[in-house]
């Protein structure tokens, strides 16, 4: 436990936003492992991701804030480099808000970040993507997607918290 005198929550944030950016370079190692075991799920993966209804969130979130901000349709090649922008956003912002708990609350670190990343999958993934339409509900994805959906933030989860800590005691 933290000595109250020793809390930062700017180092909480920074500390956070590192350890969201090293955990959204995990999650992506991750599903790229996971994937590599699929075979043809893989390429049915691939091409079901050129279809324009069925992008990734990250892609239809760029697209969106692209198009209402400044009024411009990205092309492909724009949208290769937003959506992975947007994911890593989200992932640093995820992480400033953990790290910010961390600093306030440290109990929120047990388990080393593994219900962090759960409750990210259910708010974000099960919740929240699908309410802005960013995504189909719950009950239109197989479990193997939501087992894989839910592996994927653990990982993000536990390496955000083994990152946020070693780079808050370093501050």
């Amino acid at each position: 436990m933290k000595e109250r005198s020793n809390r930062s929550a700017w180092k909480g944030i920074a500390a956070g936003i590192v350890g969201g950016v090293v955990a959204s370079w995990a999650m992506d190692r991750f599903q790229y492992w996971w994937l590599s075991f699929g075979g043809d799920d893989e390429r049915q993966l691939q091409q079901t991701r050129s279809d324009h209804h069925d992008e990734p969130a990250t892609v239809k979130t760029a697209s969106a804030i692209s198009e209402v901000v400044f009024g411009h349709s990205l092309t492909d090649r724009e949208k290769e480099v937003t959506g992975p922008l947007v994911h890593y956003a989200v992932g640093a912002s995820a992480g400033a808000v953990y790290g910010l708990a961390a600093e306030c609350e440290p109990e929120v670190t047990t388990l080393a970040g593994i219900p962090f990343g759960a409750a990210f999958c259910v708010v974000v993934d099960e919740g929240a993507l699908p309410l802005l339409g960013l995504a189909k509900g719950p009950t239109s994805y197989p479990i193997s997607t939501h087992a894989y959906a839910l592996a994927s933030h653990l990982v993000f989860g536990l390496t955000a918290e083994v990152v946020r800590r070693a780079v808050r005691r370093a501050l």
